[in-house]
């Protein structure tokens, strides 16, 4: 069986990808379980560069196929923010509780009109792998579209701040209140490897 490297530190997301790759025969591995420690330096001015040189980075250190990603919240009447930058939003240390960063999306749009709190989540998820001797990268990039809640859900998951203020209207809930199947049906990664479908089906069966 192939070993896919998904390079995340994030427990939640590394099962998530689990779930949404478990019809293919692929061994998911996690950095751990590759023994990489180091991280690259997130310089992308958006979502597909950062995914793109995490991937690249940790390909070069595993020598296996890498899966890697990067994503974040974009807040319309915020300018799109906090964006790119929403893990270290509040402090390039990254320091800021999940708590915190939720309940600053929530104060920044205080008072906004209903009709302007549109926002997404959105993932930018990034394969590098060989292929004979050819080195082969694709990126693909989707989002679940909703509206900033006029306060955080009082339950945050860890590593997830965003899916605490982001509604959806169609189903009634915080992105956050979906069960974990549920989820991964609608959630962005999936839409983002549904466009790479093609790339790990050649990869795990060949």
């Amino acid at each position: 069986m192939k070993k896919l490297l998904v390079a995340t530190t994030n427990p939640a997301k590394l099962a998530e990808y689990r779930l949404l790759l478990r019809d293919l025969p692929l061994e998911v591995i996690s950095l751990s379980d590759a023994g990489i420690s180091q991280a690259p330096e997130e310089s992308g001015e958006t979502f597909a560069e950062n995914a793109r040189l995490k991937a690249r980075f940790y390909f070069e250190r595993a020598g296996i196929a890498t899966l890697a990603d990067d994503g974040g919240l974009e807040v319309d009447a915020l300018g799109g923010a906090p964006g790119v930058r929403s893990h270290r939003w509040l402090g390039e240390d990254a320091s800021a509780s999940d708590r915190e960063l939720a309940e600053e999306v929530i104060r920044r749009m205080h008072g906004v009109a209903s009709e302007r709190r549109s926002a997404r989540i959105r993932a930018a998820a990034a394969l590098v792998y060989r292929e004979d001797d050819t080195v082969r990268e694709s990126v693909a990039e989707a989002a679940i579209e909703g509206v900033i809640a006029e306060r955080a859900h009082p339950d945050i998951r860890r590593g997830f701040p965003y899916r605490a203020v982001l509604w959806l209207p169609e189903r009634g809930c915080y992105l956050g209140e979906l069960g974990a199947e549920e989820e991964a049906r609608i959630s962005q990664r999936r839409k983002a490897l549904e466009k790479l479908r093609g790339e790990l089906q050649r990869l795990a069966w060949n």
